[in-house]
């Protein structure tokens, strides 16, 4: 179970990456979606497209930085959860989807590193 701290900088992480795509005009649709295949992050807007992101964070890099953390098993952990998504949220159906991945990697209180990558996966 992850300690109040990383929760707290977790949860930190992901404003920090709101805020961010929010500057970049997307437009949150909502945020920690959950099922029961997982969560997904944020579900944002960038113009009529759906935007599925998924915010990794690491302050240290020792077990691999915060992309690297996306690996085989979490992507399609992720598209599973859009999926669900899209079922349940239909009136997103028609709309084009794209994976982002954000990554943040350092002190989230103290101007973290963050690595924006579009379409970082197909689905």
């Amino acid at each position: 179970m992850p300690s109040a701290s990383r929760q707290k900088a977790g949860r930190e992480a992901e404003t920090f990456a709101l805020q961010y795509l929010q500057q970049q005009d997307l437009r949150l649709v909502t945020q920690n979606w959950l099922c029961k295949r997982g969560e997904l992050d944020l579900v944002m807007l960038d113009g009529d497209t759906v935007v599925f992101v998924e915010v990794r964070y690491r302050r240290h890099a020792g077990w691999g930085g915060a992309l690297e953390s996306v690996d085989f098993r979490k992507r399609e952990k992720l598209v599973l959860a859009a999926q669900l998504f899209l079922q349940q949220e239909s009136h997103w159906a028609d709309f084009p989807c794209r994976f982002d991945v954000i990554a943040i990697n350092g002190d989230p209180g103290n101007a973290p590193s963050l690595n924006w990558i579009k379409n970082a996966f197909d689905s």
